[in-house]
């Protein structure tokens, strides 16, 4: 009996010890994995604005941006070096100031705003399916998770929305007036890009090469660009 309860005992131990080795290596290679990253996955936040627009043009306010992107990133040699691309999208949100713009307007190929004191807020509204692509420095090769890093690129997008929306209280009760059009814009954009941080964080800006209007529009001078903050990872 003491020989079968020892016998017992030992095996009791024995898988405790194994299964601890087991769980412990299994923490490891999950520690490892999380403190290694070549930033799969870029989320940004950003102030928005319309670079060459005419003196016309009035816009206010905190206009804002977001974009997301999963990026396949591909080392150069063994050097701090990569080449990544990949498929994202973004949203970019304008507001005017005491301005419209008649998006239904079948009449006309011109883009005009017209002044008006109907809404409270007003914006101009993108949305675009893109492809990114980067040249990567990293100070520390094998982790994006730490150190100095950069990058430029480009991005090339497809106009998937575009639509204004405003927002008035008329008779005590809150409207939303929400146009959708995309006939007076690029169908395409094309754009340039740059990021700069250290760690997860990094500043980044992005500038149109061509215009976000159609050329017959009147507008077409008007090229949109984003400063923000990026987060990236994994």
């Amino acid at each position: 009996m003491k020989k079968l309860l020892f016998t017992l005992g030992f095996i009791a131990v024995s898988a405790g010890v194994y299964a601890q080795d087991m769980t412990g290596a299994a923490i490891g290679k999950a520690k490892e994995k999380a403190s290694f990253s070549r930033d799969f996955l870029v989320i940004g936040f950003s102030y928005d604005g319309w670079a060459s627009a005419p003196d016309s043009v009035k816009t206010k306010g905190l206009s804002r941006g977001f974009n997301i992107a999963l990026m396949y990133d591909i080392p150069i040699s063994k050097s701090n070096f990569s080449v990544a691309a990949g498929l994202g999208i973004s949203s970019s949100n304008i507001f005017l100031n005491k301005q419209v713009i008649p998006m239904n307007n079948a009449n006309s190929n011109d883009v005009k705003f017209v002044s008006s004191d109907l809404y409270k807020k007003y914006k101009v509204s993108t949305n675009y399916l893109e492809i990114p692509i980067e040249l990567r420095f990293r100070q520390v090769a094998d982790n994006a998770n730490k150190g100095f890093k950069a990058s430029i690129g480009a991005k090339v997008g497809m106009l998937v929305n575009a639509h204004t929306k405003g927002k008035n209280t008329l008779g005590g009760e809150k409207n939303i007036i929400k146009e959708q059009n995309k006939r007076f814009f690029n169908p395409w954009r094309f754009a340039g890009t740059a990021r700069i941080g250290y760690g997860n964080f990094a500043l980044f800006g992005t500038v149109n090469l061509n215009p976000l209007f159609k050329d017959n529009t009147g507008q077409s001078e008007i090229r949109p660009y984003s400063i923000g903050l990026a987060i990236s990872g994994l």
